[in-house]
């Protein structure tokens, strides 16, 4: 039998993967998306779907939004995505496909769809990875899916994320097919806005900082 893979494996994979140190401030970011992608990894009832891939790249893009060096990001996404054995291009690539179909779609037909994969657009191999999620009756619910799901009709439609009652009624044929858990949904989907904001706020004060620290370098030369 093979071994299980522990958090501490997938962090040295990680590592080697990206061997440059992270920037303070974010290396909680990552290695919390890291951990989380680790858990459901091994959880036996865990399948990934396109809908999740998107959950992960866009919290990625979302918490990690001001990093410096930019061109480290690259890097690090692709190698939190290889620590746990995946294909990072499929991540980005399928992402890519649904939120560009997203932007096509009113926020019902979107949940039509997702409800009944077809094949229009190209969507060929998204719509079959999405089925046999569709149809798996232990469907295992997460938080990066969840964030995911809230792009995709965001996308869609801006304003139906931002009326709670509108957007319960969209989701719930959906949210019944697969048997989400409502209340951990809803929260997640909080906790995830609020952090948001908090980022927005930091990158906020970091800027003044960074002004503020210019202006004074330029006082001491003149």
């Amino acid at each position: 039998m093979d071994k299980l893979r522990t958090v501490s494996d997938t962090k040295r994979n990680f590592y080697q993967h990206h061997n440059r140190p992270i920037n303070s401030i974010y290396r909680r970011v990552v290695e919390e998306l890291m951990v989380e992608m680790h858990l459901l990894s091994v959880n036996v009832d865990f399948r990934p779907d396109p809908v999740y891939y998107l959950g992960v790249c866009q919290s990625f893009t979302q918490f990690m939004n001001g990093y410096t060096p930019e061109s480290d990001k690259d890097s690090i996404f692709k190698a939190l995505c290889k620590s746990i054995g995946d294909n990072p291009d499929e991540y980005r690539q399928k992402s890519e496909i649904l939120l560009n179909f997203a932007t096509q779609k009113s926020p019902q037909d979107l949940i039509n769809w997702l409800l009944n994969p077809t094949h229009d657009n190209g969507l060929e191999s998204i719509a079959e990875h999405w089925r046999y999620a569709l149809d798996n009756p232990k469907f295992k619910y997460s938080r990066l899916f969840a964030i995911g799901f809230y792009s995709l009709l965001e996308k869609s439609d801006v304003e139906i994320v931002k009326d709670e009652e509108k957007f319960a009624e969209l989701i719930k044929p959906l949210t019944d097919k697969l048997n989400l858990p409502i209340d951990k949904l809803k929260k997640d989907l909080d906790l995830y806005r609020s952090n948001l904001e908090k980022i927005s706020q930091m990158l906020i004060v970091l800027a003044d900082t960074l002004e503020a620290s210019k202006k004074k370098r330029l006082e001491k030369v003149n």
